[in-house]
């Protein structure tokens, strides 16, 4: 795997040809967001532990270990200002495309992943304080129960966080299967977001089950910004949402997505496959301004932020 961007050292090109777990954490470290909206990339055990650092662990020329934890290393601007889900959270997302902008081939993403890929998606989970999904994603992918994974246990443990992510699973109808072991089995409690108006018979079935059921939403669905508040007040603030498509139009709809984190596939599928977002255009275009950029076989991992 070798970075494109940004590019701190040309002559590194032989050095990057593996990258480390912890160099992958230290890469994708959430943002320290303070109270009053901004923030950067900062050591500790803030939103962002750890150091922008090359394959090997050590830091890029350019990239300080020990900044201070409201400025980005290197000097750069501070976190851009945020959306509409309020100070001291960060969302971001994670999601794959092709070539001509399909985000699944046959409903599914595995098909368009590498391991790779793989290992980033890994690294992006044991980042989180919980993973936010679509109900609909939930029973495409068949989701299971985030684990707890020895290589990331240290950097969890000094940031406060639980061994494993929450599931934080978005539906309207509850229309899931709770014996599955998403709700019975989960290493930290699966939670369920929905609205006021939800099935009471189903939220029951939920919570019979051992899953916590937050309201945020009046009517039957959940309202973005209230879902990502309410994830903040019961101390998830490090958001990672895999999708899908309408979710993460949503979120990007009500101004609460900061981050998007996409892998671009060297493949190409035709048919008539979601796009990685859905639902009504945006009046306004949303800006988001390239943050690091990896390439391993063809395959593009992207970071963007808000711009």
């Amino acid at each position: 795997m070798r970075r494109l961007f940004p590019v701190t050292d040309q002559t590194r090109t032989a050095a990057e040809t593996e990258w480390t777990l912890d160099a992958l954490a230290d890469l994708y470290a959430y943002p320290v967001v303070d109270a009053g909206g901004g923030g950067g990339e900062g050591t500790g055990a803030g939103l962002g532990a750890g150091t922008d650092t090359g394959p090997g662990g050590s830091p890029d020329a350019g990239v300080q270990p020990g900044a201070d934890a409201g400025t980005r290393p290197g000097g750069d601007a501070a976190a851009p200002p945020r959306g509409g889900a309020g100070a001291g959270v960060w969302l971001r997302a994670n999601m794959v495309s092709t070539l001509d902008g399909a985000a699944q081939h046959d409903g599914l993403s595995q098909a368009l992943s590498s391991a790779a890929d793989m290992r980033i998606f890994g690294t992006l989970r044991a980042l989180a304080d919980a993973v936010v999904v679509g109900a609909e994603t939930v029973r495409q992918e068949g989701y299971r129960p985030a684990r707890a994974r020895e290589a990331f246990a240290a950097r969890r443990a000094a940031a406060g966080q639980r061994p494993a992510p929450a599931i934080a699973v978005v539906t309207a109808s509850l229309d899931l299967d709770f014996s599955l072991p998403l709700f019975t089995e989960p290493l930290v409690p699966t939670l369920v977001l929905t609205g006021a108006a939800a099935p009471a018979d189903r939220v029951l079935a939920a919570r019979k089950a051992g899953a916590e059921v937050v309201v945020a939403g009046d009517g039957a669905g959940v309202d973005p910004v209230r879902a990502v508040r309410a994830l903040a007040g019961r101390g998830l603030r490090r958001l990672l949402a895999e999708g899908g498509p309408r979710l993460l139009g949503q979120f990007l709809s009500a101004g609460v997505l900061d981050e998007l984190c996409l892998t671009l596939s060297p493949t190409l599928t035709s048919g008539y496959a979601q796009r990685i977002t859905g639902g009504p255009a945006l009046a306004v275009p949303e800006r988001f301004a390239l943050a690091s950029l990896l390439e391993e076989d063809g395959f593009l991992f992207s970071r963007y932020r808000r711009a």
